[in-house]
């Protein structure tokens, strides 16, 4: 018999690959998307044929509670949030309640759904923060590393954590969060630095921008590529019981790295281009993050594939064949 599983966020980079990889598998599929002006399906585009898209809001809870009754879900992922760190600077209170009420909006649709759903959190990186002393000698983050967040973002994210961690332990239900570090792809969204860069190098090859204006590039982080990552969130509902792990590749590239192999992929020198523009630093700012996914490994049997270098030529090479 299908299984069947509920993807918010569908329309976005993570929901997209996640329902990709779900048809794989044989699911029935129904993904969440907000009711927009444009209608857009966005990174969903090519799904629209394969899977039953129903409009709906985390923060809206009777439509979160129509769709547990419409699918019967055996899995729901919640993929939704406002997940730009900067916006979450300039929008706290919208991101506070899509990003931390809208978990447990999700929550309790299932919970008075009277179904057995498993649940999954996306959550992510961002509760770690600096860490401080508390990180690891290594500099490495895992499961017990203590969250130090460092953005409403991140704030509103460690809600999302603990409360799936209550609804588990309260309720008993199967919720999990995937603490994923940053993963990237030709789907990220336009304002995330990964595709900001990849975007502006296919620009300038073909003479249409000038410059790239960035903030702080020595920051650091341990990125990967989202399909990797959402294979590693379905093994979590797999698992024979619920637990809470952190997907990362264990290795760390600073933005001026990634700015480095981009502009390099079109034949460029990215110091003639990159220009630091101070408006564009946060009010706080994360330095340097990267994880440690040995319990992924070691219980999931999951490891990322894509090897940084090939992550950021496949994002700048969609946009050099962009037309």
């Amino acid at each position: 018999m299908r299984r069947t599983a509920i993807v918010t966020g569908v329309t976005g980079q993570d929901g997209s690959y996640l329902a990709d990889l779900l048809l794989e598998k044989d699911y029935n599929v129904y993904g969440l998307k907000r009711r927009t002006s444009s209608n857009s399906l966005e990174c969903a585009a090519h799904l629209a044929s394969s899977i039953e898209i129903v409009e709906g809001d985390l923060a809206d809870l009777p439509s979160l509670q129509r769709l547990c009754q419409l699918a019967k879900a055996d899995e729901f992922y919640n993929m939704a949030a406002q997940s730009h760190v900067g916006t979450s600077f300039n929008q706290p209170v919208y991101t506070a309640q899509a990003t931390a009420l809208g978990v447990l909006n999700c929550l309790e649709a299932i919970r008075h759904s009277g179904l057995h759903t498993r649940f999954l959190q996306a959550s992510t990186s961002e509760l770690f923060g600096d860490g401080g002393t508390n990180r690891p000698a290594e500099g490495l983050s895992l499961e017990n590393t203590p969250f130090y967040p460092r953005s409403p973002y991140g704030v509103a994210k460690l809600y999302g954590f603990w409360i799936t961690k209550n609804y588990r332990e309260s309720y008993k239900m199967f919720a999990a969060n995937s603490v994923a570090f940053n993963h990237e792809s030709p789907r990220r969204g336009p304002q995330f630095v990964t595709r900001k860069i990849a975007i502006a190098v296919g620009k300038i090859k073909r003479g249409e921008q000038d410059y790239l204006h960035l903030g702080n590039i020595d920051a650091c982080r341990d990125w990967g590529h989202a399909a990797d990552y959402v294979d590693g969130m379905w093994r979590m509902l797999q698992h024979g019981h619920p637990e809470d792990f952190v997907l990362a590749t264990g290795e760390t590239y600073s933005v001026k790295d990634f700015c480095f192999l981009a502009f390099q992929r079109a034949g460029l020198d990215y110091r003639q281009y990159v220009k630091i523009d101070p408006t564009l630093y946060r009010p706080a700012e994360i330095e340097y993050l990267r994880g440690d996914a040995r319990r992924a490994h070691e219980l999931l049997g999951w490891k990322p594939k894509i090897e940084f270098k090939d992550l950021v030529n496949e994002m700048v090479d969609a946009e050099l064949n962009r037309k």
